[in-house]
């Protein structure tokens, strides 16, 4: 099973960016889909998460800019991120809980002021 990240770049401060991710491999009932970033000399944290239910949950520091949906039937998960900042630039991973936790490779996200 793989996890393909897309739709990261460069962009100002300002700007919106989309990003995709779609499962592909063997056939997994997701739990939960979700996203992590990684600022350079920083932890990966927690960026928002939504349940196979629908039920979404975010950082503290996404305040209403950054929205997760779920395609269910395509194992796909998008974060649309909006008035992005500096600070939030980072590598943005995806993530899928079923059996095991599983994590994409990662797309860059770089926000310029």
């Amino acid at each position: 099973l793989r996890l393909v990240e897309s739709g990261g770049g460069l962009v100002q401060a300002g700007s919106s960016l989309a990003l995709s991710c779609v499962a592909s491999g063997s056939t997994r009932k997701f739990i939960a889909m979700g996203w992590y970033r990684q600022a350079p000399g920083k932890q990966r944290e927690f960026v928002a998460r939504i349940t196979s239910a629908g039920t979404a949950n975010y950082a503290d520091f996404v305040q209403g800019r950054f929205t997760i949906s779920r395609n269910g039937a395509e194992s796909a998960v998008y974060l649309q991120l909006d008035s992005l900042r500096p600070e939030d630039t980072a590598v943005y991973y995806c993530c899928a809980w079923a059996d095991a936790d599983y994590w994409g490779q990662g797309t860059q996200v770089t926000v310029s002021s």
